[in-house]
């Protein structure tokens, strides 16, 4: 890095600490937490595709398909689900959520259940999402101090004050429009690396001839994921298609860091357009940096001297980086590969990540804690206190998604798999607990809140005793459990239920023939993916 580097880089960080000045003008809870409820489609699209496509996707992911042992293509299959997921969504859940006008979409829950259900998943939902971000940031960190040698602390202070300061001022206004702009670097970052590593291979002919073709395979109609012992059977077809429906139809429809983006939205139109947009453009985009990852992972087997590079810099930082050895690759490639100027560019693409989803947690944590929480004791507080308290959450759950990437360190390890499990574990149960409430009449709270617990009960002791099922299928599996429970528990118990809330369901057929056609389409494409690379 030169001095053109470092002025990118001061530049774009300059310019975000101007962003919450520009949007700093919020003077109720719909405004703070909901952008005033006119934002349009695009923006809150490329706001949830930002969030969504973290450091971690732009770092991790390529590495484990172009180097990790057992990678390559099949991080495809992540995306299978996702189609499926956006026309349910579209269908079934969101017009629902959208239509009840909560800032919090938990208090859907106390309004058809009791505030039990309400605070029991905000909660975990709080601490879940807290301690995730602190993992992504204290990841992005130790791999900015190996390879750019920026000090662990000033990393954090970097990601985490900037986006403080204009999540603190501007609201959701300017974490999405700050998201619009990550977005952008972000994929402008990996079409670089994609460009230079083509190049560095000698042009694309020679990268098809030297990539290793036992990573181009992207679908395994073999693998159940029903005899998982030593991590041999992931990614297989149905597991990651239908565990992922369950997956995501949670992640989008149940998940405040998400769903508070289309409770921002203008009008269901725009919702439409915004789930309809997700489906559609988050399988490109990982195609993008998945051949991305397979041509700097070809480049690193070819190449005597990056090799040498990623081992020298990991046996310099083994105690911090130990089992990260691969996510090396994409940032020692941009500083080793790359012109200045657009070295400043991909670093800046890094922060960006880390800002985006730091500023998404931070925001939907502070709303949750404000709607679920706050108001529940201080019902009649004038919007100028709502939105001076918001803020002053907003600043506690940085610090506190902060602190846990300082301390990140003494769970590190196997921390992402770990995450992505507890997530898993929660998932299933949640999601079905809003399909109980928005598509059932006789689920009572009681039976909604025991179906939860053994949900979530049921998926640890898979975790515990039962490894041979690959944690995908937690989500489906602890999804219907809680249903098959609940129900069962409300017909066999007789409770006042509440059914005064309308349920609005989307009744067009365009957005969903497209999103059923696409869903074919990203299949039948992964299948053909080794007969196009070769």
């Amino acid at each position: 890095m030169n001095y053109l580097d470092y002025i990118v880089i001061i530049v774009y960080l300059i310019g975000f600490l101007g962003l919450g000045f520009l949007f700093k003008e919020n003077k109720s809870s719909g405004d703070y937490f909901l952008g005033g409820k006119d934002m349009g489609w695009l923006p809150l699209s490329l706001s949830t595709m930002a969030t969504q496509l973290s450091a971690i996707s732009f770092i991790s992911a390529p590495a484990f398909v172009g180097l990790k042992d057992g990678g390559g293509l099949q991080w495809l299959t992540f995306e299978f689900g996702v189609p499926l997921a956006m026309a349910f969504l579209l269908v079934a859940i969101i017009p629902s959520l959208y239509k009840s006008g909560v800032v919090s979409i938990y208090e859907y829950l106390e309004q058809r259940f009791d505030a039990s259900s309400r605070l029991l998943i905000s909660f975990v939902f709080q601490i879940s999402r807290s301690v995730a971000t602190g993992v992504m940031v204290y990841t992005m960190a130790l791999i900015l101090q190996a390879t750019v040698q920026i000090d662990f602390w000033v990393s954090i202070l970097i990601i985490g004050v900037i986006t403080l300061i204009y999540s603190f001022q501007g609201g959701m206004k300017a974490v999405i429009w700050g998201d619009v702009i990550q977005m952008s670097i972000l994929f402008l970052g990996i079409v670089l690396c994609l460009f230079y590593g083509i190049s560095e291979l000698g042009g694309l002919d020679n990268f098809l001839t030297q990539v290793d073709h036992e990573r181009i395979t992207a679908v395994d109609f073999d693998k159940w994921g029903f005899n998982n012992v030593n991590g041999t059977d992931e990614f297989g077809f149905w597991p990651m298609i239908i565990g992922g429906f369950f997956l995501y139809a949670s992640y989008y429809g149940t998940d405040q860091h998400i769903t508070q983006r289309m409770l921002s939205a203008k009008g269901m139109g725009t919702v439409k357009n915004l789930l309809l947009a997700n489906g559609l453009l988050r399988f490109p985009v990982t195609l993008t940096y998945c051949i991305m990852g397979l041509v700097l992972g070809t480049l690193f087997f070819q190449d005597v001297a990056f090799q040498e590079l990623m081992e020298t810099t990991y046996q310099a930082n083994i105690s911090s980086l130990e089992g990260k050895k691969a996510d090396l690759m994409v940032p020692l490639f941009i500083l080793n590969y790359l012109p200045n100027g657009v070295i400043g560019i991909l670093i800046v693409a890094i922060l960006s990540a880390a800002m985006s989803t730091l500023s998404s947690a931070v925001n939907s944590l502070s709303a949750v804690t404000m709607e679920d929480f706050v108001k529940r004791f201080r019902p009649d507080m004038s919007d100028k206190s709502y939105v001076f308290n918001s803020r002053l959450l907003s600043l506690f759950w940085g610090l506190v998604c902060l602190f846990f990437a300082f301390f990140a360190g003494n769970i590190e390890g196997t921390v992402i798999e770990v995450i992505n499990k507890i997530s898993s574990v929660f998932y299933g149960p949640i999601l079905a607990t809003f399909v109980l409430a928005i598509l059932t009449k006789k689920t009572h709270a009681l039976g909604a809140n025991i179906g939860i617990v053994v949900g979530v009960l049921f998926n640890v002791y898979l975790w515990l005793y039962v490894p041979e099922i690959f944690w995908f299928w937690w989500n489906m599996i602890g999804c219907l459990v809680t249903i098959f429970v609940a129900l069962a528990v409300s017909y066999a118990v007789e409770r006042k239920t509440e059914n005064n809330l309308k349920v609005v369901y989307y009744t067009g057929k365009k957005e969903l023939v497209i999103l059923m056609a696409y869903f074919i389409f990203i299949i039948l494409l992964s299948i053909f993916l080794p007969n196009i690379l070769s």
